[in-house]
């Protein structure tokens, strides 16, 4: 018995050591140790034997199945070992190559151009104050000297959520507030969102516009002119004009129409200003005496000026974006280029 042992101790170590992998050392194991193996053959015919050399058998038979044994597990932990080894080398970080740079957010083109208006107006010496969206009528049209039949006040273009409260249709409302509030001398800007009922290529249901409030002792057109100009070539650059244009408004008098160069062609004629070199801005003029004498400020002593602005149309512009609805609507493909 012990020859035939040595045979098959002989036979596993070979086998064993030839194994590559884990899967193959399963079928040795099955091979060598299974329940019809030689060696389990082996001890099933101790019965047979005499009892004196029973014991003397079963501990042969058993040293060698321990035997083999750990020859199996000394292949398995050297299979694992190389394996593992493997791994390492084709999973090796190469601390010499640049690391790659995480995706972060950055501030909608609307907010950018939004931020760099007040630090302009700041910068000029103006304040920035803020009102609510959801207004009166008195605040949003009758205090700004927009008359009763004024299409404005349809419902066709302004939200109404009640017989006399609506969404504002201009931050103009948030000067009268001021008035109302503060005395002479008032020098603000009260950038916001504002809501007329508008959908198209170049408007929006809801928009953002900025307005500027300046009100004193001597205020003339002229300063209105200049203050224009320092903040359309701050914001576009020294070599974009503007000019004004006579125009009407309810609560200006004179009032004005602000153009600029066109950011595309600067003159020349192009798509974007349909030929005549320049784009309309937004409106400006002086302040209705009456505005003055609703609001118990003494229109004989101070005068003042007020200008509003788009700030989506100013972002349309500066970025050279040619649909207003790219701005609302989100698309990651459009906002990444910020």
């Amino acid at each position: 018995m012990k020859e035939e042992l040595q045979g098959i101790y002989v036979s596993a170590q070979s086998k064993v050591a030839e194994a590559e992998d884990l899967n193959q050392l399963q079928q040795l194991k099955s091979r060598y140790l299974g329940k019809k193996s030689k060696l389990m053959n082996l001890m099933k015919s101790l019965g047979s034997l005499p009892p004196a050399d029973k014991p003397q058998a079963g501990k042969l038979l058993n040293d060698f199945k321990n035997k083999i044994m750990k020859l199996l597990l000394e292949q398995e932990d050297h299979i694992k070992n190389l394996e593992y080894n493997k791994t390492l080398d084709q999973e090796t970080i190469d601390i010499t190559m640049p690391g790659r740079t995480p995706l972060k957010g950055s501030l909608h083109p609307i907010t950018k151009v939004w931020h760099e208006i007040e630090d302009i107006f700041i910068s000029l010496g103006f304040d920035v104050a803020e009102g609510p969206d959801v207004e009166d009528e008195f605040h949003n049209f009758d205090a700004l000297n927009t008359p009763q039949d004024h299409p404005a006040r349809d419902l066709s273009d302004t939200f109404y959520l009640d017989n006399d409260v609506l969404l504002r249709t201009q931050t103009s409302t948030v000067q009268i507030r001021v008035m109302q509030k503060f005395k002479p001398p008032i020098r603000i800007i009260s950038p916001g969102s504002c809501y007329r009922n508008e959908n198209d290529a170049s408007h929006s249901p809801m928009f953002h516009q900025v307005e500027a409030l300046v009100v004193d002792e001597g205020i003339d057109f002229t300063n209105l002119r200049d203050i224009l100009n320092i903040f359309v070539k701050k914001m576009f650059g020294t070599e974009i004009d503007s000019r004004i244009r006579p125009h009407f408004f309810p609560f200006t008098e004179p009032s004005a129409e602000i153009d600029i160069l066109c950011v595309k062609c600067h003159g020349k004629g192009c798509n974007l200003c349909k030929g005549s070199g320049w784009l309309e801005m937004g409106g400006a003029g002086m302040v209705d005496p009456n505005v003055f004498d609703m609001l118990k400020i003494d229109s004989e002593k101070y005068t003042g000026y007020a200008f509003g602005l788009g700030i989506d149309r100013i972002a349309m512009l500066k970025y050279k974006i040619p649909d207003m609805r790219l701005l609302f609507e989100n698309d990651i493909r459009f906002l990444r280029q910020f």
